[in-house]
């Protein structure tokens, strides 16, 4: 245990005092304990973790003042500690904490002002105080952090005048301030305007913001020209290959991998590495300088869609982790070259397994991939600060590694969106078969969205056929098929032998188990948006069903101990 480097216990019945004990784990880096109900307030020692850089209690029952000790996590890069019941300030000696990247601190009891100090986390991305009992002015020093895309103050008791200066205030949004019936400034923001002193002195800032932000970058630009016109001059000479020190590290806790080691460790790229291709570029096996086995994502950096497609990635995956997503080693970026480097798993996708005549998956294998996807879209739709929908789910997005646990991947297309942006119009996301239908009539991206593509990927893992099979048309579809079956009593009839033989002593437990399964699928693939079954209840379903077949299915011990444990 002493050399544990991630807890993860989320989504549980936890109760009581978070242990002390965690404190001794000297190696622990990240620290998932939300959707619980533990209680009481947050150990003094957990500062003893100088190596932790993720802190997750989001949705428990903690409750009192954040310690000031918490300045001691100087390596942490997220802190989320949203949708508790902490209480009392804010504490200053948050800037401690000089490598926070995200810290959510929404839903609690937060009083008095927003700390200036947090000006000084210069690396800040997400900060979100919203609905608290926050008064006071928002900090001018906020305008200090450079790098900051989302921020979120609303439902407090803030007053005065919201900055307007500084690079994190030109994009925010009206919906960063909502009731807060004292804030003045900015019509873009949706709220009075500034009298009095708050007007003359708007103007001063806007001089000082002159001097500030915008002479220092002109300055920088002409001392910059005049440097590469200098070295231009010296050196005369054309530029061959990629150089490694263009790599840039898109990521907050990724590796830095050089386009150098990624040509040593896939043989330059060699196809006898190659995984496979798409519309957006390759992926090849690799091997890092550390032995590491790797998939490198190589993106088509002439396409403008491909490296859309690599922007989105890199923004969704550095914001969020789970045991069932795919793992981002790190990336390499320049002006030529892009790609991604993920885990590899040496068991394909499950498209693979599904369709091709040597794979075979049992029925508890099949309700535990499906477990696991479920688990990746309950976090991605709820158990994430900011709601992300994924927008392909399809088998060949699924990866399974050693054990057959399955990753979800692919984020080329997903969709981040706050607490007040859950849906937008599209008519391009999602691929044929899968898309729900809202996404062909320009309907709105939402969570429902992905629940509908689930429930197309049940269909077909338990009837192994394709949503675009011969057998399917106009007049009917695989859900109408499944449905038909359903009604009738006849699943036997649209299930492989290999999953439901008529001289199975077990038949009826597993008939009864793929008819559940198929009932569920039927609440994902409503059609109307608002009437589809949520991931969570998804995922609730589904650790019922599997929990009840390997009940009736093991009195004769049908299968080994080892497939039914294996989570």
């Amino acid at each position: 245990m002493s050399n544990i480097g991630e807890l993860s216990l989320v989504v549980n019945k936890l109760r009581g005092p978070i242990p002390e004990c965690f404190s001794e784990l000297k190696s622990l880096r990240e620290i998932y304990l939300g959707f619980n109900k533990l209680n009481s307030s947050i150990p003094l020692n957990f500062s003893n973790l100088k190596d932790l850089l993720f802190l997750d209690l989001s949705s428990n029952r903690l409750s009192g003042q954040l310690p000031n000790e918490i300045a001691g996590l100087r390596q942490l890069s997220r802190l989320d500690f949203s949708h508790n019941q902490f209480s009392g300030d804010i504490p200053r000696s948050i800037d401690g904490c000089e490598s926070l990247t995200f810290l959510d601190l929404s839903d609690n009891k937060f009083e008095r002002s927003i700390p200036p100090s947090l000006g000084n986390v210069r690396a800040l991305m997400a900060l979100d105080l919203s609905n608290n009992n926050l008064s006071g002015l928002i900090p001018e020093s906020l305008e200090d952090l450079k790098f900051l895309q989302y921020f979120n103050v609303s439902y407090n008791k803030l007053e005065g005048m919201i900055p307007t200066g500084g690079p994190p205030f030109v994009n925010i949004t009206a919906q960063s301030f909502l009731h807060n019936s004292a804030l003045c400034g900015d019509q873009k923001f949706q709220v009075p305007p500034c009298i009095g002193n708050n007007h003359r002195n708007s103007r001063l800032k806007k001089v000082d913001r002159l001097m500030k932000y915008i002479v220092p970058p002109f300055i920088s630009v002409i001392i910059l020209t005049a440097i590469i016109l200098f070295v231009f001059v010296r050196t005369r000479k054309p530029k061959r290959g990629l150089a490694p020190t263009d790599d840039v590290l898109l990521g907050v806790t990724w590796r830095r991998i050089s386009y150098i080691e990624l040509v040593r460790g896939t043989d330059a790229f060699n196809e006898t590495n190659l995984l496979g291709n798409g519309s957006f570029g390759s992926v090849f096996k690799g091997v890092l300088s550390d032995g590491l086995n790797v998939a490198v994502k190589v993106f088509n950096s002439q396409l403008e869609r491909a490296i859309r497609k690599f922007d989105t990635e890199c923004q969704i995956l550095s914001s969020i982790r789970h045991r069932n997503l795919v793992q981002t080693i790190g990336c390499c970026s320049n002006t030529e070259f892009k790609a991604l480097i993920i885990g590899f798993m040496p068991n394909g996708s499950l498209k693979k397994w599904l369709h091709i005549e040597n794979c075979v998956l049992d029925l508890i294998s099949r309700l535990q991939i499906a477990i696991d996807v479920a688990l990746a879209l309950e976090y991605l739709h709820h158990g994430h600060t900011f709601p992300v929908v994924h927008c392909d789910i399809k088998p060949s997005n699924v990866l399974l590694d050693e054990n057959m646990a399955a990753h979800l991947c692919d984020f080329g297309i997903a969709k981040l969106f706050d607490d007040g942006e859950n849906i937008v119009l599209t008519k391009t996301l999602g691929t044929i078969g899968y898309a729900a239908p809202e996404y062909g009539s320009g309907g709105r991206v939402s969570t429902s969205a992905d629940a509908y593509s689930y429930g197309i990927l049940l269909l077909e893992m338990f009837t192994s056929k394709k949503p675009a099979d011969d057998i399917f048309n106009e007049e009917m579809s695989m859900k109408e098929w499944v449905f038909e079956a359903l009604r009738e009593n006849a699943v036997a009839k649209i299930v492989g032998t290999d999953l439901l033989a008529s001289d199975d002593q077990h038949f009826h437990a597993r008939e009864e188990c793929v008819s559940s399964i198929f009932c569920l699928a039927m609440r994902c693939l409503a059609v109307m948006p608002d009437e589809r079954i949520n991931m969570m209840e998804t995922t609730a379903t589904l650790q019922r069903i599997k929990a009840k077949v390997v009940a009736d299915t093991t009195s004769r011990q049908q299968y080994p101990l080892s497939i039914i444990s294996r989570r």
